[in-house]
């Protein structure tokens, strides 16, 4: 295959610059993931006749629950040798700076996130939120899901403009030629599978097909089947049974994944599986 067929990826991580701020594209897709599922769910509450002053708080216990989750589930899962065996690691776990050789603060914003920690910060977010607005936490937590994929989506479009996450060495004609350190061979960039592209194209089919079900099922009924917890199964189950799938192709993220069978992601996404698909069949029966 030639070479110049190859995809040669080396965009600017920064959006723009504000005064002394600059503002990642990463970043903003973060933002832009968020605020669609805030207005997919805000608009799901009115269809379900939920009262919008009892949606207001949940976006807070939602993105709380996010950021706090993934930056947890980042440092205990990939580097708990970092970031929980010295003072400058937990600093550096819970405040989004890097602190220098020479004690100089830079900041850098949250530099490792995982999906898993997130997902888990969310679930538990959302109970919180249940617990002070009253609302059924099934029926929460299946409105949420059925946006959630969307989100997944811009993140991950978000690691791709950081070009992280990067695939294995391949030589497909769509393959991405990466710029950064973790990319090497050798000290040459090759040509990796765009990881990070694939698991966005599944995750907006998965919302796409999650959405088509819950119009579908509206019309049979007021709800469209939230309250049981089939969405939230459903979200669980599909994009965790990709994200396994997926890790094949890619490059290993921490060292101590080159001796594993499976690696991290994929050993934290079986649990996933398994409380997604029982989700799901328990919905079945209750219908």
């Amino acid at each position: 295959m030639l070479s110049t067929l190859f995809i040669d990826w080396q965009p600017s991580v920064e959006a723009f610059t504000m005064g002394p701020m600059n503002v990642r594209w990463y970043s903003l897709c973060w933002c832009a993931g968020l605020l669609f599922a805030y207005l997919i769910v805000q608009q799901l509450y009115k269809q379900q006749k939920i009262a919008n002053e009892k949606f207001e708080p949940l976006f807070f216990y939602c993105f709380i629950g996010v950021l706090v989750g993934a930056r947890l589930g980042h440092c205990i899962f990939y580097q708990p040798e970092y970031y929980l065996t010295s003072m400058k690691g937990f600093l550096e776990m819970i405040l989004p700076f890097y602190i220098a050789e020479n004690g100089k603060w830079v900041f850098t914003g949250y530099e490792g996130l995982a999906s898993h920690g997130g997902t888990i910060g969310l679930a538990l977010g959302m109970l919180l939120y249940c617990k002070k607005t009253k609302i059924k936490a099934w029926t929460v937590l299946d409105n949420v899901a059925i946006a959630t994929p969307l989100t997944a989506c811009m993140i991950r479009l978000g690691n791709l403009m950081n070009s992280e996450i990067i695939g294995n060495v391949t030589d497909v004609p769509w393959a991405f030629i990466f710029h950064t350190r973790e990319s090497l061979v050798d000290g040459v960039s090759v040509p990796r599978h765009p990881a990070q592209l694939y698991e966005a194209i599944a995750y907006i089919i998965i919302f796409i097909i999650g959405l088509a079900i819950y119009l579908s099922w509206k019309k049979k009924s007021e709800n469209g089947g939230v309250g049981t917890g089939f969405y939230f199964g459903f979200c669980l189950a599909t994009i965790f049974t990709f994200r396994f799938f997926v890790e094949f192709l890619k490059k290993e993220q921490v060292a101590f994944e080159e001796s594993m069978i499976l690696d991290m992601g994929q050993l934290l996404s079986i649990p996933m599986i398994i409380v997604g698909t029982w989700c799901m069949i328990k919905a079945k029966k209750k219908a």
